[in-house]
Order: structure tokens, then sequence, then C-alpha cells
């Protein structure tokens, strides 16, 4: 938390994991064996871990740092069947009933999260609420009439207005009845401690890198040694550790966007709100020591691209001030999320050569949902029961539009910031840097990433991703290592944060 709550908080920190404290577990010491291994301690792998224990199936799960720290950690916790501007274009590429399949299913995740709070009294700040999504500019009017159209088409409880619940000028909005939110972490440290009754296994700073198959067996192999062996496995690790030659990496990108959380001046009457427009604009509400305090998100941007990263926290803290006025900035943070080619998650097999490794990814900023979603899907199909679902999340589907376009421009993408990075030239030097810098700089007659810290200690890296080899670029928000390409991104230090990078940066003396 800010220690001086007029200005932007020095280091980005989550309000959910500052309010919550969460159980610790060991790492793996030896061998294990298991029914299923699931790989990512977020709310994919955590619900399924659930789900399955429930059903009597032995479970582990392993995560490369603590669990609910990556994306989970790091969400707005919208659960909420409104996915931005998405049901009309899913009619146009996918057609009615898949489109329809798609707010089933995001509307069961809703209710399925509604009904288990209930179930297990869950005290994790649940609350109802409507979903909007809104525009202030004219262009956009005709985009949302249509995406009413696409409502109206699917049977979606909803209602098309032209003014908001509070003082926010605006053109026109769509309102998506009945929708959620909630304190992800409450939640979900409640469904691992069910986990843990139900004799599911959690080990932490064990990281999966490969998946070994003899016949029916599997193994797990992790960085530090001992292996899990299992009949199957799911890759809930936000990005998938394991391929399985799937070529992952060139059917996503990674974007990142921001989050402050701040007491505002005037009063927030509820609800949630996106708007449709650029840059994003999204809002709602948390409770906190018995006052509302307003998350306001947006700003995103494919990773490791564009300005300087600390500009877009700028930004919303600049549309604080001006819309709701700022009592206190207490906490600021940012999340990173994968998008595929067709907008639609990956769930289910992970190719059609490995029909017991099943992965859960590309969840597009919607991860409550989705990651709910993922959980029930892989669920049946590890039970081997039908799901309507099925077809439309599997991620060896490969439509021709949008998937074909979007495919060639995303590697037309990837491959212009390798080639600019390897021809750019730093200027920098080492001795440049303030305390608390970090920038692209010569050394040694090489591009090479610095950071000096409070203390003035420099921390050198190569600046190659050890993914394929594009060069990272210095993230001033967050301090961290990012990469253009495939959003790799690492510490000061070069550790991992996020994949599909496995290895460290070299560093550097």
């Amino acid at each position: 938390m800010s220690e001086n709550n007029l200005e932007m908080p020095k280091f980005p920190e989550p309000y959910w994991r500052d309010s919550v404290t969460l159980p610790s577990f060991q790492s793996l010491k030896e061998d294990l064996t298991t029914d299923v291994a699931i790989v990512g301690g977020g709310i994919t792998g955590i619900t399924s871990a659930y789900l399955l224990a429930k059903e009597g199936i032995k479970v582990a799960l392993i995560d490369a740092g603590n669990i609910l720290n990556g994306t989970t950690g790091h969400t707005t916790a919208k659960v909420t069947a409104q996915h931005g501007v998405i049901y009309d274009e899913l009619i146009q590429h996918f057609g009615t009933e898949k489109a329809k399949h798609y707010y089933e299913a995001a509307n069961e995740a809703v209710e399925f999260v509604r009904s288990l709070v209930k179930e297990l009294d869950i005290h994790c700040d649940f609350s109802d609420e409507d979903a909007y999504i809104y525009t202030n500019d004219t262009k956009y009017i005709r985009q949302l009439q249509t995406e009413m159209k696409a409502y109206e088409t699917l049977g979606i409880e909803s209602e098309y207005v032209t003014e908001l619940p509070f003082d926010l000028p605006i053109k026109a909005a769509i309102c998506m009845k009945n929708q959620a939110q909630f304190h992800p972490l409450k939640y979900l440290h409640k469904l691992v401690s069910e986990l843990i009754k139900l004799g599911g296994e959690i080990y932490e700073q064990t990281t999966a890198v490969d998946v070994d198959q003899d016949g029916d067996h599997l193994k797990v192999v992790t960085l530090e040694g001992p292996a899990i062996h299992c009949k199957q496995v799911l890759a809930c690790s936000h990005y998938p550790f394991y391929d399985g030659q799937g070529l992952y990496f060139t059917r996503m990108y990674a974007e990142r966007s921001y989050i402050i959380a701040v007491k505002a001046e005037k009063e927030f009457p509820g609800g949630m709100y996106i708007s449709a427009e650029q840059p994003t604009r999204s809002l709602r509400y948390t409770m906190m020591d018995g006052e509302k305090l307003l998350l306001i998100g947006g700003e995103n941007h494919k990773t490791g691209q564009g300005i300087p990263t600390i500009l877009h926290y700028e930004a919303l803290e600049a549309y604080a001030r001006e819309q709701f006025g700022i009592k206190e900035y207490l906490y600021r943070w940012s999340a990173q999320d994968l998008t595929t080619l067709d907008k639609v998650p990956y769930i289910g097999r992970i190719t059609n050569h490995h029909p017991n490794v099943f992965v859960a990814t590309g969840f597009r900023k919607w991860g409550m949902t989705n990651g709910t979603t993922a959980a029930l899907l892989l669920r049946d199909l590890l039970l081997g029961k039908e799901n309507p679902y099925e077809e439309l999340y599997t991620p060896t589907r490969f439509k021709a539009d949008p998937s074909i376009k979007n495919l060639i421009q995303t590697n037309v993408d990837v491959a212009k910031h390798l080639v600019e990075g390897k021809l750019e030239y730093p200027l920098r030097q080492v001795e440049d840097l303030a305390h608390d810098e970090g920038a692209v700089v010569q050394f040694h007659g090489k591009r090479a990433g610095a950071y000096k810290d409070d203390q003035g200690v420099v921390h050198i890296v190569d600046t190659t991703c050890s993914h394929l080899g594009c060069e990272v670029e210095w993230n001033s928000g967050d301090r961290s290592w990012d990469c253009p390409c495939h959003g790799s991104r690492f510490s000061i230090t070069g550790e991992v944060i996020e994949g599909p990078a496995e290895t460290p940066l070299e560093k550097l003396e």
C-alpha cells in the first residue's frame, strides 16, 4: 500500500494479495504418483483440482512460484459474461449456435461461482452487479447498436441505455443484467482449503518444464528434479508450460493492462463498467475497511511494445482525478493476458497426438469466467462426460477467418520486432542511470539491459530473450524486462516472470 496516500505508490502491488493471508506450501521434494497432475495455481488450476477431487480423483497441483500470484492475483475480478464487444463478432465468425454456446458457457460460470459462494459460505465480498459496456464517442454508437442486436439474437438479458447510474458522460451503453464481482483470492482461498480436506496436494516453488509419455503413463518433469507420475496432465499455467508441438506461441499474443485503486471523492454507486473505445477504461469497486475502493483499469497494449509503461499508470491516475477526484491513492498493479487468434480460449486436449494432456489458455482478460468455464469443461473431459462447449473451445480448431489473417499478422509483427531489436544501437551507458532506473544500454560494445536499484547496485542482463531470441525492452512501470515478440517477462536479475520463456536471461558482469 502507498505510504503517501496522495501520490502514486512506488511499487506495484495488487490490493487482492495485500488484503488476504494465503497458506504456503512446500516444494516437491521427491517423485510423486497421482491420478492427475495440474500445473498452475490460478483460478483454472485450483477450481479444476477442487472439482476433480470432489469426484474422488487423486490430484496434485504445482506452481512455479506461489499460488495465486499470477494473473488471477492481478485481475479486476469481474464475474461476467460481458467480455467487451464480442458477441456480434462471434456470430459473424462462428455462427449463432456457437456464439450462443460462448454466452451460455460464460453465464454458467457466473452461476457456478454464485452458487458455490452460497454452498460453501465463502466470505469473498461477492455482490450481484449489472455490467455495462459504454461509449462516449459517436463513432462507436453503431457498433453498440449492432452488439445489442446480437444480444437480442442470443437471448441475453440486457438493456440499451443512454445514461449510467452516475455522472459519467456517455453517448450509449449496453447493460447486461445480473452479473457479479468478488474478491478472487478470498474465494480461491476457500477452494484451496476444501481441496486439502478432499485429499488434494499442492506444491509451490516447483517448476514444470516438460511432459514425458510412455504409453498411458505420463511424467511431469520439473526444473528442480522430482517428477510427478500420472495418468493425465492439465496445463493451467497461463502460458502453457508444455507445447506438445502445438506451436501455441504462434497462435496467441500477450497484452498488458493496468489498474489503480483509489478512494474517490465522488460517490460510486456500484455496477461494473468498461468502455468500447480505446484506451480502455474499466470501473468497479470493492470494499476496504468499510469504504468503497474504486478500481480503474485499462491502457492495454502488446507486451514489450509502445510507450514507457509508467505513462499508462499516469494516464489512469489523470482520468481518476478528472472524473472522480482522489482522496487516497492506495494501490497500483498490472496484469498480463493472452489472446487467441479468434478471441476464443483454447480449452481441451493440447494436440490430437496427446489425448491425456490438456490445456486452458487465452482468456483475453476475462479469466474469472473463462477460467471457471475451463475448469468445468476440463472436469467433464477427464471424466469422459459430454460437454456442449467442447467443440467451440477445442485447441485444435483452425478457422480460415479470422485465424489465418491474424496468424499472419501476429507473426509478421513478431518478425518486425525481432529484426528491429537486433538493429537497435543503444546510446546510454550504465553510468548514466539514476537510482531506481532501468534502460537498454551499451555494455562492452553490445546491447544489454541495466537496472540500478535504490542502493546503487547495478543489475545487468543480456537482452536477448531466452525463448526465440527477440530483444527484450525495459518496463518502467513494473520494473521488468518484457519481450515484444511472444510476451515473456523477466525480473531485474533476469529470472522468468512470464512464459513462454523457460530459462532466465544471461547475467552480465
